[in-house]
């Protein structure tokens, strides 16, 4: 199968560490025999998850799905977690390293991505400064040393939180960034915050749904109190211009209901 799909060799093969041995070795051995070569360039072995220091086990009931990570449906959860937290929450531990779930440690690490994605934020609004007080060409050489120092993603982090800490000294006016600073530091978020950790700002995409339900409920607001006027040209008016916006509105038992066309 591999074969077929990425070619006789390729660059990473992937797994849990307990599957080293025989698994990984067997199919060294495989790719060996049959093509005179091995296939993979590199292996990439994943540690173990933990839950409240035990290990993960469907037999001592402490074993979390992500379904009930991301609804917070589990005794040992308390809350829910989204998404872009757990990936945070992974990527703080280095991808070989144990990984331990707790609600401590996940709620640390809500915080943190809020920091991170707060600073990506500021950074589009800063003001430009003629001096500069910081050093942007070497956060971006370390943020690439941790890359190539075995996807270190802890260590990546923590130099990205220096690049936190120069924004907000800037916007605070403690520190001060140049136009070519920031234009850098944009860069610099983009590649190894959204590209390559794959880090998304969440609360953008709650706060547009948040807007859009307000701005509907004011809408079917002011189309029922024209259908109770018997204002029907305005009601029906209301309703045409949604459709045009892609939104049908629909008058059901118990008021109205909206939905994206």
């Amino acid at each position: 199968m591999s074969t077929k799909y990425l070619g006789e060799v390729f660059d990473i093969h992937g797994g849990g560490m307990d599957l080293q041995f025989p698994h990984h070795d067997c199919e060294i051995a495989q790719s060996t025999a049959a093509l005179g070569k091995e296939s993979v360039r590199y292996w990439m072995h994943n540690n173990m998850i933990t839950i409240n220091g035990h290990k993960m086990a469907r037999s001592l009931g402490n074993f979390i799905t992500l379904d009930q990570l991301f609804t917070g449906n589990h005794p040992l959860l308390q809350q829910a977690y989204s998404p872009m937290t757990i990936r945070f929450f992974l990527l703080q531990a280095h991808y070989r390293s144990a990984v331990d779930f707790s609600n401590e440690a996940l709620i640390a690490a809500e915080k943190g991505l809020r920091k991170l994605m707060k600073a990506a934020g500021t950074l589009k609004s800063l003001k430009p400064s003629p001096e500069s007080t910081t050093d942007i060409a070497s956060l971006k050489t370390r943020c690439y040393e941790a890359m190539n120092d075995d996807l270190n993603t802890p260590l990546l982090l923590s130099h990205l939180f220096d690049g936190v800490r120069m924004i907000n000294s800037s916007a605070d006016g403690t520190g001060k960034m140049t136009a070519n600073d920031i234009k850098e530091a944009g860069e610099l978020f983009n590649t190894f915050v959204f590209d390559i950790m794959g880090l998304k700002d969440e609360t953008e995409s709650v706060s547009d749904e948040k807007l859009t339900s307000d701005l509907m409920k004011i809408i079917i607001d002011l189309r029922r109190d024209a259908r109770n006027k018997k204002e029907w040209d305005v009601s029906d008016q209301i309703r045409a211009e949604l459709k045009k916006a892609g939104i049908i509105l629909n008058d059901v038992k118990d008021g109205m209901v909206w939905e994206k066309e």
